[in-house]
């Protein structure tokens, strides 16, 4: 069977490496017993195996291996932002001895250099850990560049700068199946769509963090993608869609929770509010029963992070003033505690499920 991507080549050798070791522990337990000639079969099968898996994919085959690749994404992360912070500086320190067409075409050739050079390392680098730092200096090239040449041409500030960012760091994290670009894009992309809602609504572009509301469009959209678009060959793109998607949701939700006065809706204020609430609680709940039905934990953990947080508010408004301090947070705990029993109970009744 066919491995298609690096992330099942890496479950098949975790998977191994847990087979490897339960086996040895059944042996020693005198549970099962296997005779040298099916060891030596059992063994060989799965040295082919990894040596397969290593020569096609770059794979952690032991935890030794996988703690040294979490330091590589560490110094690629920080690699990246050093040369990124350098060719920022760079620019400023030379930037007024240059004429404008020689401005001019730096600001074009330093992204595209950038691009092809991803593109060149990605070719050759098996472990994807170079690729990924040039991909994040070409991000950033790109950025500048925009930035810069619209203060060379003095063109009006516009929204449409974020959904080319957006564009180019979301081919930049296709291309090179990098998680952190892709966050990147999508908070450009929520940028660019809730501005575009706000200037629809009669706003000025950058004023469309006033109304709230500009980004439940966005949410609704970040939520549906992973849903029509597979993303099985890109390990944590949908997780990151779905997570981007509910905290569009949920904080817009919050902020109206408790000034009801930002909402595009011309009515009672505290009717806003008490809306705004209810909606938290209903949409935070239907967040965990999603997750739970769907197997998405990191569904279900944003759920429970803003029904806590929709609840402490509630309690806030309810009891701060009018109860001892110390009976507050005594409450708070109990919560917490009443909270944990209501998951433990679910997470039992999946396992119960499950079996």
């Amino acid at each position: 069977m066919s491995i298609p991507t690096q992330t099942e080549a890496q479950r098949r050798v975790d998977e191994i490496n847990v087979f490897q070791q339960e086996l040895g522990r059944l042996q020693q337990g005198g549970v099962l017993t296997l005779s040298e000639e099916q060891q030596h079969s059992v063994s060989s099968h799965y040295q082919a195996l990894l040596a397969d898996l290593s020569r096609t994919f770059d794979i952690d085959r032991n935890i030794q291996s996988r703690q040294l690749s979490s330091g590589m994404r560490i110094a690629s992360f920080l690699g990246a932002l050093a040369l990124a912070a350098s060719i920022f500086f760079l620019f400023y320190q030379f930037w007024g001895t240059l004429s404008t067409p020689v401005q001019v075409a730096i600001l074009v050739l330093a992204p595209l250099g950038t691009f092809l050079g991803t593109m060149w390392v990605q070719k050759r680098d098996s472990t994807g850990y170079f690729a990924k730092l040039v991909a994040m200096v070409s991000f950033a090239c790109f950025v500048l560049d925009i930035t810069m040449l619209g203060q060379i041409f003095n063109i009006t500030p516009s929204d449409n700068a974020l959904i080319a960012w957006a564009a180019f760091a979301m081919l930049l994290a296709y291309t090179c199946e990098l998680r952190l670009l892709l966050a990147a894009g999508i908070i450009c992309l929520i940028g660019f769509v809730s501005a575009r809602t706000g200037t629809w609504c009669g706003m000025y572009w950058l004023d469309f963090g006033e109304r709230p509301e500009n980004f439940f469009p966005v949410a609704i959209m970040l939520f549906l993608i992973p849903q029509f678009v597979s993303h099985s060959r890109f390990a944590g793109f949908a997780t990151l869609y779905r997570v981007f998607a509910l905290l569009s949701l949920f904080l817009p939700m919050l902020v109206l929770a408790d000034w009801g006065g930002n909402s595009y809706l011309d009515i009672d204020t505290d009717f806003i509010r008490h809306g705004y609430q209810l909606a938290g609680f209903l949409f935070s709940a239907g967040a965990i029963w999603l997750g739970i039905r769907r197997h998405w934990p990191e569904v279900i953990n944003t759920g429970v992070t803003f029904f806590v947080i929709f609840l402490y508010t509630k309690f806030f408004d309810w009891w701060w003033e009018s109860m001892p301090k110390y009976l507050f947070f005594l409450v708070l705990g109990l919560t917490a505690v009443l909270v944990l029993v209501i998951l433990k109970r679910l997470r039992t009744m999946q396992a119960g499920e499950g079996a």
